[in-house]
């Protein structure tokens, strides 16, 4: 499976995918957009759903595009690099590239390695190395929203079985462990969130609080 990957490609991957990852969206469109730094608003987190709280909605869509964005194209770059390759070793390196440009969100250099909950890269990373698995977790994601009004529960639901998905739709056994990866990440982002859920104190989506994902 790895045969066919040199390592000079594996690194400039890793690396590539890790710093792409670091672009902190978030923090570039409350700056330019004229709403501070969003790291001192509400949670402090960078993601799309605290930049919501500087009640621009243009900027906070234009973190969730970017932030998922971002993953997507280093997923896209990493099979564009693999189109002679066999289809597992493109698995590979796509699972490679998604999960850089992952950590590279949750962990951005330029933020002194504090970065977001990951759940809009997730979707992005998902979206371009397996597009069934990651609409259905979308899916998932609106159905457990709409039903419970608690978009963090929503975001765990969806990364959990996002791994089963891959199953279902029969694709490569090293997008499951990305899944499995992504998910794993997202649970230990989320420490607070999941507490707060079991007490029952999670704030509903369009109640004030603390982020949910």
């Amino acid at each position: 499976m790895f045969e066919s990957l040199s390592p000079v490609l594996i690194a400039a991957t890793v690396i590539g995918g890790y710093l792409l990852g670091s672009i902190p969206f978030g923090v570039i469109a409350t700056r330019l957009g004229g709403a501070g730094d969003v790291r001192d608003i509400g949670s402090g987190n960078i993601g799309a759903t605290n930049v919501l709280r500087t009640g621009r909605k243009d900027l906070a869509l234009i973190t969730l595009l970017g932030d998922g964005g971002k993953g997507a194209v280093a997923v896209l770059i990493a099979w564009l690099a693999t189109r002679e390759n066999t289809k597992d070793a493109q698995a590979v390196l796509t699972s490679i590239a998604a999960a850089s440009a992952f950590l590279g969100h949750l962990f951005p250099v330029w933020l002194k390695f504090k970065g977001g909950k990951g759940v809009s890269t997730f979707f992005g990373v998902m979206l371009a190395a397996a597009w069934p698995v990651g609409l259905a977790a979308g899916v998932t994601w609106l159905a457990v929203a709409f039903l419970l009004r608690l978009s963090s529960l929503a975001a765990l639901v969806a990364v959990a079985l996002a791994p089963i998905y891959v199953f279902v739709f029969d694709r490569p056994l090293p997008i499951a462990w990305l899944g499995l990866f992504m998910a794993a990440l997202v649970f230990i982002r989320h420490a607070d969130n999941i507490a707060r859920l079991l007490k029952g104190q999670e704030p509903k989506i369009g109640a004030k609080g603390k982020d949910a994902a």
